[in-house]
């Protein structure tokens, strides 16, 4: 069974009032979920808020979802959403100090990227570029599930794709790490 049927099933389940099918969804989506806002955001504490906000929506949201097989873009189109009101009141609201942590590489292995090195060099891209890689290549939805999310045609989304490859690796070369 792939993982869109196990949780069109476990939204029916849902749906029909099963409290235990919204526990096993969770346990299924929030890892990914949380993975995602944060790579967004930036910041843990404001992805934990995020992405309670989204269980949130979602809990509101279930028994009107007439597709259970798209829950995957739904669940993410919420999150998006969640973010964009984030980022919005952030960007509305007086700097504030935000939490950075610099990655110090005293023993780097050499043609070796760690997952820090590349979530760093993503933190420096864009934001449209930041969210189509992390959905494509970290969460792993289908190009059709991603333009889905994002609200743009598939061709779009291969065009951000391309883009944000090709800014990463320049980033990551700066940094000078060979890709």
């Amino acid at each position: 069974m792939s993982e869109d049927e196990r949780s069109g099933l476990l939204v029916v389940r849902c749906q029909l009032g099963e409290r235990k099918a919204f526990g096993e969804l969770v346990r299924l989506w929030h890892a990914p979920l949380w993975r995602y806002v944060r790579g967004m955001v930036g910041s843990p504490h404001v992805a934990d808020d995020l992405t309670q906000d989204a269980w949130v929506a979602v809990v509101r949201g279930l028994p009107r979802l007439r597709e259970p097989d798209r829950f995957a873009p739904w669940l993410f189109t919420i999150a998006r959403r969640a973010i964009a009101d984030h980022l919005r009141q952030a960007y509305k609201a007086p700097e504030t100090s935000v939490e950075e942590a610099e990655v110090v590489d005293d023993d780097a292995l050499s043609s070796v990227l760690t997952t820090m090195e590349i979530e760093g060099g993503l933190g420096e891209l864009p934001p449209l570029e930041r969210e189509v890689m992390i959905l494509f290549h970290l969460q792993d939805l289908p190009l059709a599930a991603c333009a889905e999310v994002l609200g743009v045609p598939p061709g779009t989304v291969k065009s951000r794709l391309h883009r944000a490859r090709r800014t990463l690796r320049k980033i990551l070369t700066e940094r000078g790490y060979e890709t």
